[in-house]
């Protein structure tokens, strides 16, 4: 996975007062770094591909790729308003939109608000249990970002609102409330986002700790290589349980081993603790989730043909 930035696009035939500007929101967003929209991705992909039992329809499906896009920006964009205090005490985000003045926070907040907007516009285009559910989506997104500074648990609060589009896909395209298979799904989401995203608060461990911060990083100290076996060990057990209940075939569990063992090359770079490392295996986490949506289409795709 690359990290080179992704260009605000367009941006150059815009006027000149305008651009930089524009530049600012596309970084505020973080629409140029799109790790974080992949993750958000490929469980959403993965629900919706279990709920449609293969190809899903193609209206709820273009929703929920659009929604992820617009639910991850809007996350990004009230995480950094919420963090102004501490984001220029840290070496890796003091140059973030509105640490640097270049955008204000009442800029901010309107750019959350429109973004939200527009993803629950998408849902409205669902049905009305979708809609119900997004309302916790909605709370678990803007209730992210103050997690830190009261709990030391932001990351599995993360796993929360990154998994709650499991359950929506479900409803989206079965028009029930989601069965046991989507809640299974949402537990081992939960775990595998709460442990990459530790990798992730590894990297600001030391300049969290001086500003007082707090996350599942500095909760777990000495332990936090093994804990993070723990975690990853619990999400394979959840997707293990998963395929058997589903009864899934060959390519489901040919995905399973490759994603284990990409994991298995996040701990031989992360072991170190080495903030670069951390960030390597935070990474390595979209190949992780790649292979495991790879599994459950390719599986759908054989038992289709």
């Amino acid at each position: 996975m690359t990290t080179e930035p992704f260009r605000a696009p367009g941006a150059r035939w815009l006027p000149a007062a305008w651009r930089a500007r524009y530049d600012a929101a596309w970084r505020l967003m973080r629409a140029d770094r799109p790790i974080g929209w992949l993750l958000l991705l490929w469980p959403t992909l993965m629900a919706l591909w279990l709920a449609a039992e293969g190809w899903p329809p193609v209206g709820p499906l273009l929703v929920f790729v659009a929604g992820v896009w617009l639910t991850r920006s809007a996350g990004c964009v009230i995480n950094d308003y919420a963090d102004r205090w501490l984001d220029g005490q840290v070496r890796r985000t003091k140059a973030r939109p509105l640490v640097a003045g270049e955008l204000s926070g009442r800029f901010a907040l309107g750019l959350f608000a429109a973004l939200m907007l527009a993803a629950f516009g998408l849902v409205l285009l669902t049905n009305a249990k979708t809609v119900l559910l997004s309302g916790v989506a909605l709370l678990l997104a803007a209730a992210y970002p103050y997690m830190k500074r009261h709990t030391w648990l932001p990351q599995v609060w993360l796993g929360l609102a990154f998994s709650w589009g499991i359950p929506m896909a479900y409803t989206a395209v079965r028009d029930v409330w989601p069965p046991q298979e989507a809640w299974l799904l949402l537990i081992a989401n939960l775990l595998w986002t709460t442990a990459y995203d530790t990798w992730y608060a590894m990297v600001d461990r030391e300049d969290d700790r001086r500003a007082g911060a707090k996350s599942t990083a500095l909760l777990f100290g000495d332990l936090d290589i093994p804990i993070l076996a723990a975690l990853y060990a619990l999400f394979g057990l959840c997707l293990v349980l998963l395929g058997q209940r589903l009864q899934l075939g060959t390519a489901y569990w040919l995905g399973l081993a490759v994603a284990a063992a990409f994991v298995v090359r996040q701990f031989q770079r992360g072991r170190s603790r080495h903030p670069e490392d951390c960030f390597a295996a935070f990474l390595g986490n979209n190949a992780v989730g790649a292979a495991l949506f790879g599994g459950v289409a390719l599986h759908y795709f054989i038992a289709a043909g």
